[in-house]
C-alpha cells in the first residue's frame, strides 16, 4: 500500500474553483440567474473543493490545503448568503457583501504571494483572482460598473485555473502542459 500512487486532489480543487468562478461571472454579466451559482457553490466549488483541500493536507501541501479548503468555504458562504437573501432570513446588502469580499481580498493577497513560488500559471491565476476581488470591492463600495470589469477578469482567472488543472490531469497521462517557472 505504501507505494500506491494517489491521485492529486488539486485536479478537483482547481476544477471546482474554475467552474464555480466561471458560472458566477456569467451571472455578473447577466447571462444566468443565481440558481446555478448556489448549486455549484454549495457542491462543486464548495464541498468538492473543501474535500480536495482536506486531501491536500494529507499530502503535506499547506498551500493547497489552505487554498482549496478556504475557497471551498468561500463558495459555501456565498451560496448561504444567496439563500438567506432569497428566503428573507437575512438580507445582505451591497456593503455587507462588499465587506465579505474585502476580507477575501486580503486572504487572496497572501495566497498570491505564495503562488509566485509555485509556477507562472498558478501565479497568474492568483494575480487575476486578486484583481477580480479588488474590482468587486470597488463595485460594492460605490463603483457598480466595476462588476463587469471583474467578471471579464475572473473569466480569465477561471480559464487559468482550468489550465493548471489540465497540467495536473494531463501530466499524469504523460502529456506535458507547461506552466512556466516560479516568479520568485
Amino acid at each position: 500500500m505504501a507505494d500506491q500512487k494517489l491521485a492529486n486532489p488539486a485536479a478537483i480543487g482547481l476544477g471546482g474553483f474554475a467552474l464555480t468562478t466561471m458560472i458566477l461571472q456569467f451571472h455578473n454579466l447577466g447571462w444566468c440567474g443565481v440558481g446555478p451559482i448556489v448549486s455549484c457553490g454549495l457542491i462543486y466549488g464548495g464541498l468538492a473543493q473543501m474535500i480536495a483541500g482536506f486531501l491536500e493536507q494529507k499530502t503535506g501541501n499547506s498551500f493547497g490545503f489552505s487554498a482549496f479548503t478556504s475557497y471551498g468555504a468561500f463558495w459555501i458562504c456565498l451560496g448561504v448568503i444567496f439563500l438567506l437573501n432569497h428566503f428573507n432570513i437575512y438580507k445582505a446588502g451591497t456593503k455587507d457583501v462588499g465587506c465579505f469580499l474585502l476580507v477575501w481580498t486580503f486572504y487572496t493577497a497572501i495566497m498570491w504571494i505564495g503562488s509566485m513560488k509555485a509556477n507562472s500559471a498558478l501565479a497568474w491565476t492568483f494575480a487575476t483572482l486578486l484583481a477580480g476581488f479588488i474590482f468587486l470591492d470597488l463595485a460594492h463600495f460605490g463603483f457598480p460598473a466595476m462588476t463587469k470589469v471583474a467578471a471579464w477578469d475572473l473569466i480569465i482567472c477561471a480559464c487559468l485555473a482550468w489550465y493548471v488543472m489540465a497540467h495536473v490531469i494531463l501530466g499524469d497521462l504523460g502529456i506535458n502542459v507547461p506552466v512556466g517557472k516560479p516568479w520568485i
